[in-house]
C-alpha cells in the first residue's frame, strides 16, 4: 500500500513537473523542475527516511551568468528534539560556470536545510565544488551543523565516467568531520562513507542503482540500522 502512494505521487508529480520547464527568448532567464522516487534517501552515508522509500522534487531558476537559485523537498522520517520531521525542505542560491580554457567547471552557494513543523530543526550550509573532465571535489561546512551551535564540513570526491549503451558509472567517497561535542564526548567525531552506481537514461526518465555504505563510526554515531550497506534503485524526471 505505501508503495503504491508513492508511485501514484511519482505519477501525479511527473504529469506536472513540465509546466515549470521554461526558457527565456533571449536566453538569459530559465527554469527547470524534477522529480525522483527512490528505494531510500540516503544522505552522506545515511537514510533520512528509516530505509523507507523516498518521493522528492525540485525547482530552480538559472541566470545565463550562472547565478541560480532553488528549492528540493523530500520527505524524511527521524526525531528532531522530540518533534517527528516528515518533510525535508532544502533552500539554496550560489553561481556556477566554468573558469574560461580551463575546462575546470565551479560550483559555490550557500543552503538552508527546514523541517517544518520541529522545533529548532533548520540549519545552514556552504557549499563549494569544483569538477574537471571525469573528477569532482566537494566541501561543505557549517558553524551550525544540525543546529548543534558546533561545526562540522564534509569534504567529498567524486568519479564519474559514460560506459557503453548510455551507461554512466559513478562513484563517490565522503568523509565527514565534526566538532567533539556535536555527539558528546566519547563518541566519534568523524565518519565516512561510500557510494558506487549506475544510471542510464531510458524512455525520458533516469533509471539508477547504487551501492552505499558507510564506516563503524558512522553506524556509532546515526545508528546501524540506517547505515548498514544498502542498494539504492531511483527513477528520476528532469525538465
Amino acid at each position: 500500500m505505501k508503495t503504491t502512494k508513492y508511485l501514484i505521487a511519482f505519477s501525479v508529480m511527473l504529469a506536472s513537473s513540465s509546466a515549470f520547464a521554461w526558457q527565456s527568448e533571449d536566453d538569459q532567464h530559465a527554469t527547470s523542475a524534477s522529480v525522483a522516487l527512490g528505494s531510500d534517501y540516503v544522505w552522506r552515508g545515511y537514510s533520512q527516511t528509516d530505509n523507507e522509500p523516498a518521493l522528492s522534487g525540485s525547482f530552480d531558476y538559472q541566470h545565463a551568468s550562472g547565478v541560480y537559485a532553488g528549492a528540493w523537498a523530500s520527505n524524511v522520517d527521524f526525531e528532531i528534539n522530540n518533534d517527528q520531521a516528515h518533510i525535508e525542505m532544502d533552500v539554496y542560491a550560489g553561481v556556477a560556470g566554468e573558469f574560461s580554457d580551463t575546462d575546470i567547471s565551479y560550483d559555490l552557494g550557500v543552503l538552508r536545510y527546514v523541517y517544518p513543523g520541529t522545533d529548532g530543526g533548520n540549519w545552514n550550509e556552504i557549499y563549494a565544488s569544483l569538477s574537471y573532465s571525469f573528477f569532482s571535489l566537494g566541501v561543505a561546512h557549517s558553524d551550525d551543523v544540525y543546529n548543534s551551535n558546533d561545526r562540522g564540513t564534509y569534504y567529498s570526491i567524486g568519479f564519474e565516467y559514460p560506459m557503453l549503451a548510455g551507461i554512466n558509472f559513478e562513484t563517490t567517497f565522503g568523509y565527514y568531520n565534526y566538532d567533539r561535542d556535536v555527539f558528546g564526548r566519547g563518541n566519534p567525531d568523524s565518519a565516512k562513507d561510500m557510494n558506487i552506481g549506475i544510471s542510464k537514461d531510458l524512455a525520458g526518465l533516469n533509471i539508477s542503482l547504487n551501492y552505499i555504505n558507510s564506516d563503524d563510526d558512522a553506524g556509532e554515531i546515526y545508528g546501524d540500522s540506517i547505515t548498514d550497506g544498502r542498494v539504492v534503485f531511483a527513477v528520476s524526471k528532469s525538465m
